[in-house]
């Protein structure tokens, strides 16, 4: 994801500025007992509240445990030398993960969150090397303890300057010199390492070739199941298919396809989609194109700033009309642009100019500005330093991230036999975050420890 307002890395090898979160050598924090669904909270009693943020000085950690305040709102944690965060007294009751609060099995709140006063505040805070621990004003004493690096990873008050956590590498026509691929081997191996690097090639460039794939529709669909559901759509689930037109689509023709995304007529585009070329003969042509769409967004950004802001606020309509029993537009019809956007930063290209609909809905000036826009957008994406054309053969299977890069061909004769699929954002998400858990677990997770996945673990 590209932060809005921020630099962008335009070649290969170049990521976007990442900080790590420092792990913290802790002893792990005990989550025994019968977890149960809470009781109603009773209204604060008003006692002194007391703070401790000594350590003994026989105690010795990788890091020196935070030093913490209280106040009548929020309790402040510093993680260093003028890097103070704020927690509200009730948002740090509110994710309180005890087996009282949040099941340790399903990883489901437990905790009434509209029975918990407004005022609800701590009898005593303490750093410790676990964590935070808070002992709140109830009538029943409750101890909530919060891990470090977890405060660290969800401070809000001041929100931590730095970019999102993901590993980012944008790309162009030199990313033909080594592009990302791995064995269809060990893809398929049950250690899952294979896998994981599968993945992690598509969350950081956006595609990656699997190769040694046998040429069978058979080993192509069970490769595309490693990573999840096959995702069905008026193409079919599994698709095998030659240049006959049996559907209402330009794909199923010999003709040139421009770079593009799939699915801008669905609300919820495909998150991934795979290729394996069977046999192509009796002909030539055909290569496959692959463009980053970040790149090419990042360069709009750098050198045609306003272009950038109109292709990420106007909402582009679209539809899929090539067969009488079906009629596909996204809904609402027209909301969805170009450069999507999330917190700032771009999530999403959706881009194809053969499936738009009427642009109807735009001032004269503001028409005029958008059609500007996408000439110098299609400038940069049709650039020859940003297509990357690869001639794909028997046995090799790309797959690419559809809310990113753009794919294409060239047009070519003969018969060419291609099967394929789509996979869900979600399920390609679910499978990485799985995996991840397994072979790169993050800082809370070093520093909480314990089999299994911990009720602090990322994204709960």
């Amino acid at each position: 994801m590209l932060r809005s307002g921020s630099r962008i890395a335009s070649v290969v090898g170049r990521r976007s500025a990442l900080t790590s979160i420092p792990s913290v050598a802790c002893r792990n924090i005990s989550l025994l007992g019968q977890a149960k669904r809470s009781q109603p909270i009773s209204k604060p009693l008003r006692v002194p509240v007391r703070c401790q943020a000594t350590i003994a000085p026989e105690q010795t950690f990788a890091q020196e445990v935070p030093v913490s305040r209280v106040d009548d709102r929020k309790v402040a944690v510093s993680f260093g030398p003028e890097q103070w965060t704020r927690f509200h007294h009730f948002w740090l009751r509110d994710h309180c993960r005890c087996p009282e609060c949040f099941h340790p099995v399903t990883k489901q709140r437990l905790v009434n969150t509209f029975e918990i006063p407004s005022d609800v505040a701590p009898a005593k805070v303490e750093s410790k090397p676990e964590g935070l621990e808070v002992i709140w004003q109830t009538s029943t004493p409750h101890v909530s303890v919060y891990p470090w690096a977890w405060l660290r990873k969800n401070a809000y008050d001041p929100a931590p300057g730095q970019a999102n956590s993901s590993d980012k590498v944008l790309w162009g026509a030199k990313i033909k010199q080594d592009p990302p691929t791995v064995p269809y081997a060990d893809v398929m191996s049950s250690n899952d390492k294979g896998l994981f690097k599968w993945l992690s090639n598509i969350d950081k460039y956006g595609f990656s070739f699997v190769s040694g794939v046998p040429a069978t529709t058979e080993a192509t669909e069970e490769l595309t199941e490693r990573i999840g559901f096959i995702r069905e759509t008026q193409y079919g689930k599994f698709w095998d298919f030659t240049s006959d037109l049996a559907r209402g689509d330009t794909a199923y023709t010999t003709l040139a396809l421009g770079a593009h995304t799939d699915n801008t007529y669905f609300t919820d585009p495909c998150g991934l989609q795979l290729f394996h070329l069977l046999s192509h003969t009796g002909g030539t042509g055909g290569a496959t194109l692959l463009v980053d769409g970040f790149y090419a967004a990042s360069l709009l950004k750098e050198l045609h700033p306003s272009a950038y802001d109109i292709l990420s606020r106007v909402g582009v309509p679209s539809h899929a009309a090539g067969e009488d029993i079906s009629l596909y537009t996204p809904q609402p019809q027209g909301s969805y642009p170009i450069l999507g956007h999330a917190h700032g930063e771009l999530v999403q290209v959706r881009w194809n100019n053969d499936d738009r609909s009427v642009m109807n809905k735009l001032s004269p000036n503001e028409l005029e500005q958008w059609y500007e826009a996408i000439r110098l957008w299609n400038g940069l994406v049709t650039h020859e330093d940003s297509e990357f054309w690869v001639q794909l053969t028997a046995g090799t299977v790309v797959v690419v991230d559809n809310h990113r890069v753009m794919h294409g061909r060239s047009g070519f004769s003969g018969k060419r036999r291609m099967c394929g699929a789509y996979v869900g954002v979600d399920e390609f998400r679910s499978k990485y975050a799985v995996l991840k858990e397994r072979f790169a677990p993050d800082a809370v997770a070093q520093e909480v420890g314990g089999e299994g996945r911990s009720v602090w673990a990322e994204n709960l």
